[in-house]
């Protein structure tokens, strides 16, 4: 029997959600078998708009239990429908899982479907999800994060990646990864949302803080201790890391190794030099060091992550095309 694969929408959700149902679709030809059956639901039924302005059909929830009930994001975060979160509170008990995409899990977190689980949501949102919701446990670095039957993903097209989850914990990894060859992604995304989102995550309330983070930014190469930073905006060493660390969160040296790594990581992905002179020339000083501040950050060396950038992730899969074709 199928997999009912039910995509809750709403008023303003974000289309981007729909290439989750995607994901499902093509491992059903891959698996040579409708495994999947995917639906568009709403707590009402009928003509729901996406914040792009597409309108989509969809069928009202029904009193029956679900298989994979996946909850879109909205682009723009507001309270849920009152009876949105009703039917969610009912549905989702009853469901085998739920998972929230991006910021969907808003949406549950207002309908207490979060309440002391393990989550993520987009990078830019995650402290404000915590504030509002406290009794979750923020992961805002995981691109999607499993907590027994409930799965959250990260920003926009994480989605992708927390369906090609689902589906490798269904059918195998051999099954998700060929979905992923077909759709011409990553299997598995190497490191955390915050290769997205370094700067945009340090960007500090002050023009001093602002103005530090560019100079260490420019100056990677260099020493670039708390004193030299402190004395480039013309504060003390102590007022400067108490400063920085409130309007950051985090401590002076913590954002530059960020940062560092985040130089790093774009010259390896974009071949510029040897792993030797990516490690000079982003302030690690040496290969050893950088390896260890890359295995910290992304569970992989960076020897590891060149080896994957070098990859072809549209590679042809020739046992699998004909069935693609028909």
């Amino acid at each position: 029997m199928a997999a009912r694969i039910s995509l809750v929408v709403f008023p303003g959700f974000q289309i981007l959600d729909f290439a989750a149902l995607t994901v499902f679709e093509i491992a059903n030809k891959i698996h040579g078998s409708a495994r999947y059956e995917v639906e568009t639901i709403s707590h009402s039924g009928g003509i729901v708009t996406s914040s792009a302005g597409v309108p989509v059909d969809t069928k009202p929830f029904a009193r029956r239990a679900y298989d994979t009930l996946l909850i879109a994001g909205p682009t723009v975060v507001t309270p849920a429908e009152p009876e949105l979160l009703d039917a969610l509170r009912h549905a989702s008990p009853r469901a085998r899982r739920t998972a929230c995409l991006c910021t969907g899990a808003f949406v549950a977190a207002e309908a207490g479907l979060l309440s002391g689980r393990r989550v993520t949501t987009h990078w830019a949102l995650g402290h404000e999800l915590k504030r509002l919701y406290p009794d979750i446990e923020l992961d805002d670095d995981k691109i999607f994060v499993s907590d027994g039957p409930l799965w959250t993903s990260a920003g926009m097209s994480a989605c992708i990646d927390l369906a090609l989850g689902l589906v490798g914990a269904d059918l195998g990894t051999e099954v998700s990864k060929a979905v992923a060859r077909m759709m011409v992604v990553y299997h598995r995304r190497t490191g955390g949302q915050s290769q997205f989102s370094s700067m945009a995550q340090m960007d500090g309330g002050s023009d001093r803080i602002r103005n530090a983070l560019l100079f260490a930014k420019e100056n990677l190469q260099t020493e670039l201790s708390v004193e030299r930073l402190a004395e480039h905006v013309h504060w003390s060493a102590r007022h400067f890391s108490r400063a920085f660390r409130e309007q950051t969160g985090h401590s002076p040296a913590k954002a530059i190794e960020k940062l560092r790594l985040e130089a790093a990581r774009s010259l390896i992905e974009d071949g510029h030099a040897t792993i030797g002179r990516i490690a000079a020339q982003t302030g690690f000083g040496d290969e050893e060091r950088m390896r260890r501040a890359f295995v910290r950050a992304f569970g992989k060396s960076p020897q590891a992550l060149l080896r994957e950038s070098r990859l072809q992730i549209g590679y042809d899969v020739p046992e699998l095309e004909p069935a693609l074709m028909q």
